[in-house]
């Protein structure tokens, strides 16, 4: 049985729930039942506090007995949290083929975004294969006023939400085509609202255009955004306009594997 992966000293002086860590991941990767006794000795904990450990996960069903009872092994909890863990990766790669498919049909880069607080995050992203294109990392913000994700989001939410969180924005001018009033910024929500998608006008980067579509959920409730975005010198308005069927039908698509 290998003890690499679990310093003594490391377990021996860390918290309790890092001890208890440390034990689920020892059981883990023995890939068989251990005895108390494997577990004190592998992880250099007094006998006492092994158990102590081993009792309290027990009871939350991270840990079960063996046939034999003196020898412990991974329980139903910890079992559902591996599976519940592949399902969200095998999720985030259906996701991610999703803006694959759409990158290939529109030829500019796509963005999987939602609204975290008073921004944009962006969760997923396929970058096209273009030597000039606006490079933003996953887990990156960007304002919700002068983005086309970002506006989207703000047009369709409930109206006393939208006048709350417009009330805190700092309306930053980015480019000559920003949106800078408050007037302004409503009256281009309205339009969103009634048309269901939304455009950056350059109003972010100088020199660049975007489309975003709504995703909703099962419920309709709108829960995260897709985005193109381009150069003008590759795409004007009208072509950008002529790729939204294609977004919607992305949007879709990613609303089932919400």
């Amino acid at each position: 049985m290998s003890v690499a992966l679990f310093p003594r000293t490391d377990v021996a002086s860390g918290s309790s729930a890092e001890r208890s860590l440390a034990v689920l991941a020892m059981l883990s990767h023995a890939g068989e039942p251990l005895a108390l006794s494997d577990l004190v000795h592998a992880l250099g904990l007094p006998k006492a506090t092994m158990h102590r450990i081993c009792s309290q996960l027990l009871e939350s069903g991270f840990l079960a007995r063996d046939v034999n009872e003196n020898h412990f092994m991974v329980g139903p909890a910890l079992r559902k949290l591996a599976l519940d863990t592949l399902n969200h990766g095998t999720l985030r790669g259906l996701r991610h083929a999703v803006l694959t498919d759409l990158v290939e049909q529109v030829g500019e880069t796509c963005n999987f975004t939602t609204l975290d607080g008073a921004e944009v995050l962006y969760l997923d992203r396929v970058e096209a294969a273009w030597p000039w294109r606006l490079t933003l990392d996953v887990g990156a913000h960007v304002p919700l006023h002068c983005t086309a994700s970002g506006k989207l989001f703000l047009a369709l939410m409930e109206g006393k939400s939208r006048d709350a969180l417009l009330s805190t924005l700092t309306l930053k001018r980015m480019t000559d085509h920003t949106i800078v009033t408050p007037q302004g910024l409503r009256a281009e929500c309205a339009q969103i609202a009634e048309r269901g998608h939304s455009f950056d006008r350059e109003e972010f980067v100088a020199g660049l255009i975007a489309a975003a579509v709504p995703v909703r959920d099962s419920h309709g409730h709108v829960r995260a955004a897709i985005a193109v975005h381009a150069p003008t010198t590759r795409m004007s308005m009208d072509d950008m306009i002529a790729r939204l069927p294609a977004l919607e039908a992305a949007a879709a698509r990613m609303g089932a594997l919400l």
